[in-house]
């Protein structure tokens, strides 16, 4: 298979007062404000196979009121335009919590052979046993 066109979107959420690394900030604030830290990284620190193309952040904040607690959360939106050389590449991309969407821009039809089709299964399965390890760490965090 040859490469990817493809457009995401991360949502990064900002819950205010909590965080000690942001300090007593609203939560619109502390979106936008880890909305500049990840596209920051994103643009400095190389992801193999991936080539970044254009990224947005000209959404403005939204917000929701979370179900369980009743407060105010508010997230940040960006929307990344990239090129990568495999799925496995654009998976190891977007695994993670901020994630919202995709639209593949090129090509029209993918096509996997067996083995192509065994390996992406194989990195789905490492990337999901690396997201609960994550949300393991970090809820032993909170307690």
């Amino acid at each position: 298979m040859d490469g990817l066109r493809l457009r995401v979107r991360f949502d990064y959420i900002g819950r205010g007062n909590g965080k000690k690394l942001f300090g007593n900030k609203g939560s619109e604030q502390v979106a936008e404000e880890i909305r500049q830290h990840k596209v920051s990284q994103i643009r400095n620190v190389p992801v193999q196979g991936i080539h970044i193309e254009d990224i947005d952040m000209s959404q403005e904040v939204y917000s929701v009121i979370d179900e369980i607690t009743g407060r105010r959360i508010c997230y940040a939106p960006v929307i990344i335009m990239f090129s990568a050389d495999s799925l496995e590449d654009v998976l190891r991309f977007i695994m993670k919590e901020e994630f919202r969407t995709i639209e593949i821009l090129e090509p029209e039809q993918i096509e996997l052979s067996r083995i192509e089709m065994e390996r992406l299964l194989l990195r789905i399965n490492d990337e999901l046993i690396n997201y609960r390890d994550y949300l393991e760490r970090k809820i032993d965090n909170w307690k």
